[in-house]
């Protein structure tokens, strides 16, 4: 009977881990499939207003509001790495279980002059491909200002309270944190980095 009750609890909790992992698997999904739509929908509705209106670019009105948590800002793509990926302001875990996240306090995409965008993710959910990434591999960050292209310039292994890799170095940088070991079971005890330039 004990048996029983205890095979049949099991089957139950499996059931419902797997009915949460379907449901979260897609929402980040979903997320992506419109975060594309939604960033080519943007960028040609504000080029049709500034042409008819001619107003100043979204990139100088844009900095004028400081975006919501959960906002979509972004599409990060990796193409060598088949890394595609939304971008939503902040780094909340309810953020984080469905797509990457703006680290808050780093640059934004349409910030002026130079400026280190932080953003990180799950390495269990999107940025485990990033164990495969190599010097001056490209990543695009698409937002409704248009495509940001820069290359890879480096990795680096360090401990999770060093906020040195996200200080601006006086270039226009992305910084990409993840945590490390990527296998490791439980909460890792490093952070993976991945520091890029802009440029074509």
């Amino acid at each position: 009977m004990v048996r029983r009750f205890i095979g049949g609890a099991l089957i139950a909790t499996g059931a419902v881990l797997l009915l949460y992992c379907g449901v979260v698997t897609y929402q980040g999904w979903k997320l992506s499939h419109d975060s594309k739509r939604w960033l080519d929908s943007m960028l040609r509705q504000e080029q049709t207003k500034e042409r008819a209106a001619m107003k100043p670019p979204l990139r100088a009105r844009r900095a004028q509001r400081l975006p919501r948590n959960g906002e979509l800002l972004a599409q990060l793509e990796i193409p060598r790495l088949r890394l595609s990926v939304p971008v939503l302001e902040g780094v909340e875990d309810s953020d984080l279980r469905i797509a990457a996240g703006h680290i808050p306090g780093t640059a934004y995409p349409w910030t002026a002059g130079a400026g280190n965008i932080g953003i990180a993710a799950h390495r269990d959910r999107y940025f485990r491909p990033l164990k495969d990434i190599r010097r001056d591999d490209e990543i695009l960050l698409e937002t409704p200002t248009g495509v940001r292209h820069y290359r890879v310039s480096g990795t680096e292994i360090v401990t999770p309270n060093d906020t040195r890799v996200l200080k601006p170095d006086g270039s226009e940088e992305l910084t990409l944190v993840t945590c490390y070991p990527f296998y490791y079971v439980g909460s890792a005890p490093k952070r993976f980095i991945v520091h890029a330039r802009q440029g074509s």
